[in-house]
């Protein structure tokens, strides 16, 4: 990188770098802040190393901070990738950290069946900083992406993550870590690869399709997560989610599904009034690691028989919500029923 063509000094003589190489950092008492900048047009010569693994083309979708990314822009990406399949050996999106595990969940159950590898992958830090995590994530995702075309021939069908020297299913990875480079873990759910020397695939876990390609792009987004707070009354709390026109929950529970279930606590009855009111419910846990099984308790099996749903793999928060969204545009998709690996 060549330091004085991409930093230069403010007004107060702070070191700051220049608008267009990457991104800007807040300083005290300016309104300037971290965001998008436009380099990435120009990614494969500024990692020129990204040639020689692959023919690419590059294309712009979007540039945004990925805190403004949401369901329309998960449809333009899924629509973009459906469009190119035939095109294509493989696909890399370059994606912020903050939202990048709701979209590859979203793309993962839109696209459940797209047979060739979708890898997403950012940085910590923008790619024009001297100790940026970009360049080596963007080539990491390459080799993974193309790993079919060299020994030991190991071909990825599915939507992952690449971070941090680690390759992840996509719907089953999460940001657990604002700072460090390994900011994306799978907690319920072991690495697909991981990046040293060499490249140690877990080919048994890889995703294999069985079915027919079938693209989905409808995802209503009138879902809420309700995380289930001790001692709190969900109808003074939540109130009548379906009054404003929440069409979807995502109920966070404890354990393996566990709830309240005195009648002063209010939950069941909360329950049972959305669900006539026709809102869908998928009953999850606020635990990060295990399985689900709600039927091991009272108030678990009540709420099962309200119609809240359920299973024994339990998903990510971020998948569930995107899941939440697709089955309800789609209501012939039980939310139980596993699209891509997610369950």
């Amino acid at each position: 990188m060549d330091a004085a063509a991409s930093y230069e000094l403010d007004l107060e003589g702070h070191m700051m770098l220049k608008p267009g190489t990457g991104g800007k950092y807040h300083q005290p008492g300016k309104s300037e802040a971290l965001k998008p900048g436009s380099m990435l047009g120009n990614l494969l010569n500024v990692v020129p190393e990204l040639k020689s693994f692959a023919s690419m083309h590059l294309k712009v979708a979007f540039n945004l901070d990925s805190s403004n990314v949401g369901p329309k822009h998960w449809v333009q990406l899924a629509r973009l990738l459906d469009a190119h399949r035939d095109d294509y050996d493989a696909f890399i999106v370059a994606h912020g950290t903050d939202t990048m595990a709701f979209t590859a969940s979203a793309l993962s159950l839109m696209l459940a069946g797209f047979r060739k590898p979708i890898v997403l992958t950012g940085s910590q830090l923008p790619l024009a900083l001297p100790r940026s995590d970009a360049r080596q994530n963007l080539l990491d995702s390459v080799c993974c992406a193309t790993a079919s075309f060299s020994p030991p021939h190991v071909n990825l069908q599915e939507v992952a993550i690449c971070f941090g020297g680690r390759l992840m299913r996509g719907n089953r990875a999460q940001k657990v870590n604002s700072n460090a480079y390994q900011a994306f873990d799978s907690p319920n759910y072991p690495y697909l690869a991981e990046m040293g020397v060499d490249i140690q695939w877990n080919s048994q876990l890889l995703l294999r399709h069985d079915g027919v390609y079938k693209p989905r792009f409808k995802l209503d987004p009138r879902v809420i997560r309700v995380p289930i707070i001790p001692g709190i009354n969900p109808k003074q709390m939540y109130g009548d989610p379906a009054g404003r026109g929440v069409r979807g929950i995502v109920l966070e529970a404890f354990g393996v599904g566990n709830m309240p279930d005195r009648p002063d606590s209010g939950w069941l009855s909360w329950l049972k009034d959305q669900r006539k009111k026709g809102v869908l419910v998928y009953l999850g846990s606020q635990c990060t690691v295990g399985h689900l099984d709600p039927h091991l308790y009272k108030s678990g099996s009540a709420a099962l028989k309200l119609g809240v749903e359920s299973g024994h793999s339990q998903m990510t928060p971020e998948t569930a919500v995107v899941k939440m969204m697709l089955c309800l545009s789609y209501p012939d998709l039980p939310l139980g029923m596993p699209l891509a690996g997610e369950l």
